[in-house]
């Protein structure tokens, strides 16, 4: 029987679940168990704040072919973080650098549970296919009238993943 979700949209669901680990519960500033998102370059009223996105970068690495005798292909896939916070009112970004060392960490402790000599590798809960997290460059940014209206911050994610491009439910 086929997957449900093709194999990108199972890795980006392991990559929330990751996230909502983010509790205060689990010893995290901020509780993020229902503030998790994909696709979602802004946020409405009725969202919950702190809010973090996944996001796809806007612009893909140049593509690498896939090898002629077989289709799986195995590269990088960048990813980006975008959180937003409450402001403070004299050092508005502050929370936002709290909002992202939560975040960073969650990414963190994944990648070093997963990735364990003689324990093998379910990194993000993908038997494997997501041989690498690494943590990128990051920005944070005050509120900025018309676009973000609360501090936000921005984090690059790298995963190395491992795809079957003949079948990509498998």
């Amino acid at each position: 029987m086929a997957n449900e979700y093709p194999f990108r949209l199972r890795v980006l669901r392991g990559l929330t679940a990751c996230l909502q680990t983010i509790t205060v519960a689990n010893g995290y500033r901020h509780d993020l168990a229902d503030s998790v998102r994909r696709g979602r370059i802004v946020y409405g009223d009725d969202d919950p704040i702190p809010l973090v996105s996944i996001l796809e970068a806007p612009l893909p690495d140049a593509p690498s072919a896939t090898p002629a005798a077989g289709g799986t292909w195995k590269g990088p896939w960048e990813l980006m973080i975008q959180g937003w916070v409450d402001d403070d009112k004299e050092n508005p970004t502050d929370p936002a650098h709290f909002l992202l060392a939560d975040v960073k960490k969650a990414l963190a402790l994944e990648r070093q549970k997963a990735i364990r000599p003689g324990s093998g590798n379910n990194l993000l809960g993908m038997g494997g296919r997501v041989t690498d997290l690494i943590i990128g460059a990051c920005v944070v940014r005050p509120a900025e009238e018309h676009v973000n209206e609360l501090a936000n911050f921005l984090l690059s994610v790298t995963l190395q993943i491992a795809e079957n491009m003949n079948d990509p439910y498998a």
